[in-house]
């Protein structure tokens, strides 16, 4: 997604804090780390005189770790790990740099472009044109580009509001090329005739179950009666794009997704879970067949909707199909074993369709909707027990949630949830009154610090002043013993995430230390995932999914974060990524080889 995000959306020692977050939700963690070799030949790498970072409750530090085959056999001082290095062992020094488990980005969009040509409106991260902005642009590149070629950019809260921003408008000075013009949330998308042609949407569609095509006639946010305006909302716009998506070759898809984890390696990235909505089921098997990706991939299904309803078979039958063990075979493990399926609730607060309890301060008729009607949630949710798949709602406004909880509880007891660990995507108005009840049910959270940015102008507005302290809630879900994860939805860079967790820019109250923010991104994603057992802490018997960083971010100003990188990423105790350091400097015999420091 375009942008700075998709959705836009120390009294205590280390050691005991980390434990606490072990009471919110986390499995109980290995048995205290040491430099004990379990039985076999000698590691094939050891990494020694580092500041080891290992999100392990029991041996928060560490100077040094050691990996045979795909995982860790030793953590400990650096004497006690060099002492079981053998004459083949790759011995690296890390010469005091920083080490930490692999980033586990628990939502992302794995990356699939759009057709045709995007354009810029602005120089600002997070893009808010007005519609005469827009128009201008289009009408410079509409005689650059040949008819029939999509024109795309992303939009704001500034057009979605605007009622003239619309189909006809854009006709104006685009009649001969259709037009994508996307809310940086992801929730919303403006085309014009050239584009409802394109897509094959008449003005007599139905709308499709979840979602709406805006038509004339109504206020927004609201459906209306009369001639599409060309404003495609919720499971409409997503249905639209993973159409155009998968029409694409899928050589070129391949190629996106090897960028995608190309980049996630350089930032030492080595899990992500994919909430696959970006094209059909059948698409994204063959393609991830096709790109062989090193990162670990967990599938989360994101079914999508007709007129006639949700198609909430097209994943499980997909994943039972031969395609389905091509791609797996041609993906690391991701350690979980348990499916997963995503269904999408309601909106953000920026196009105020997130399902609030009381109405917006800007609309104080209007508190928004849910995509889905309360028995198609109780649906979606019988169907999650019967299958034993952790649901995965996106659930934003206090209604929304209310309304998960209340479901959840009269389906099956706290027990049985607890089991499935239901998450809740974003939760940016899990309100105090909901948190309780929310721990019990086993639920995790999943949050996205780049959609830390709103500002306070646009929460006092939609919301009221004294509503927005509740908003975003982050630190505050962690003291409730919630188990809080990190995802991106938007820039996959972790260094940015973590540079808004401890700012929180929107609620400054509700930051994170650097070390609870480096446990939500590693530790707790794991857990979400169900894989705690295999990977997300730095401990014998462990996947070796590790980053070593450019800069010590457990110590730089809070302003340093962006722009960290990883100078060698480990996924399975293979090296992934190598900025040039271990093969410059590594060896095989006695000798120690040694890096040079970069900040």
């Amino acid at each position: 997604m375009p942008g700075l995000r998709r959705r836009r959306r120390a009294g205590r020692t280390l050691a005991r804090w980390i434990a606490s977050l072990a009471l919110a939700g986390a499995a109980a963690s290995p048995p205290p780390a040491g430099a004990q070799l379990s039985a076999g030949p000698a590691p094939d790498l050891v990494l020694v005189g580092g500041r080891i970072f290992t999100a392990d409750s029991m041996r928060p530090w560490a100077e040094a770790l050691a990996v045979r085959g795909e995982r860790i056999v030793a953590v400990g001082t650096r004497a006690s790990v060099l002492a079981l290095a053998g004459p083949r062992t790759r011995r690296f020094e890390l010469d005091g740099r920083v080490v930490i488990p692999g980033f586990n980005d628990a939502h992302v969009h794995l990356g699939a472009p759009l057709p045709g040509v995007a354009f810029r409106t602005g120089d600002g991260p997070v893009p808010d044109p007005s519609l005469a902005t827009v128009l201008d642009s289009l009408g410079v590149l509409v005689r650059r580009m040949p008819p029939g070629t999509w024109l795309r950019t992303a939009i704001d809260a500034t057009m979605l509001d605007d009622p003239r921003a619309r189909r006809a408008a854009i006709d104006s000075v685009a009649p001969d090329h259709p037009v994508w013009l996307a809310a940086n949330t992801g929730h919303g998308v403006i085309v014009n005739t050239a584009g409802l042609r394109a897509l094959g949407i008449r003005d007599d569609a139905p709308d499709p179950a979840g979602g709406f095509n805006e038509r004339e006639g109504a206020p927004y946010p609201g459906r209306g009666h009369g001639r599409l305006t060309g404003l495609l909302h919720e499971y409409a716009a997503w249905d639209a794009a993973r159409t155009l998506r998968s029409a694409q070759p899928d050589s070129v898809l391949a190629a996106a997704f090897r960028r995608y984890s190309d980049q996630a390696l350089r930032t030492g990235i080595t899990s992500i879970q994919d909430m696959a909505d970006a094209l059909d089921p059948a698409t994204t098997l063959r393609v991830l067949h096709l790109a062989r990706l090193p990162v670990r991939v967990r599938i989360v299904a994101m079914p999508g909707t007709a007129g006639a309803g949700r198609r909430a078979d097209e994943w499980r039958v997909a994943l039972r199909d031969t395609a389905w063990g091509r791609a797996a075979r041609a993906l690391p493990p991701t350690g979980g074993r348990v499916a997963a399926t995503k269904w999408i609730l309601d909106g953000t607060g920026i196009e105020r369709l997130a399902l609030l309890r009381a109405p917006y301060a800007d609309r104080p008729t209007w508190a928004g909707a849910m995509n889905f009607p309360p028995d198609t949630l109780r649906a979606l949710l019988v169907e999650a027990l019967a299958a034993g798949e952790q649901p995965i709602l996106h659930a934003i406004g206090d209604g929304a949630i209310a309304l998960v909880l209340s479901t959840m509880e009269h389906l099956a007891p706290d027990s049985t949830w607890r089991r499935l660990r239901p998450r809740l995507e974003h939760a940016e108005w899990l309100t105090p009154d909901l948190r309780d009840r929310a721990r019990r049910l086993g639920v995790v959270v999943v949050e996205n610090p780049t959609h830390f940015t709103d500002g306070p102008g646009l929460m006092h507005a939609r919301f009221g002043e004294a509503r927005a302290r509740d908003y975003q809630p982050f630190r505050s879900l962690r003291e409730a013993r919630i188990p809080l994860a990190i995802g991106s939805d938007g820039p996959m860079d972790p260094f940015l995430n973590l540079h808004f967790a401890v700012t929180h820019p929107d609620n400054p109250g509700e930051a994170l230390s650097i070390e609870e923010a480096v446990l939500a991104y590693t530790r707790t994603s794991a857990f979400a995932e169900h894989a705690e057992g295999e990977k997300g802490t730095l401990a014998p018997g462990m996947l070796a999914d590790l980053a070593v960083l450019s800069r010590d971010i457990f110590r730089v100003p809070v302003d340093s974060l962006p722009g960290t990188e990883s100078v060698l990423t480990l996924v399975g105790g293979r090296v992934e990524y190598d900025a040039g350091l271990l093969a410059e400097r590594a060896s095989t015999g006695g000798r120690v080889e040694r890096a040079s420091r970069r900040r």
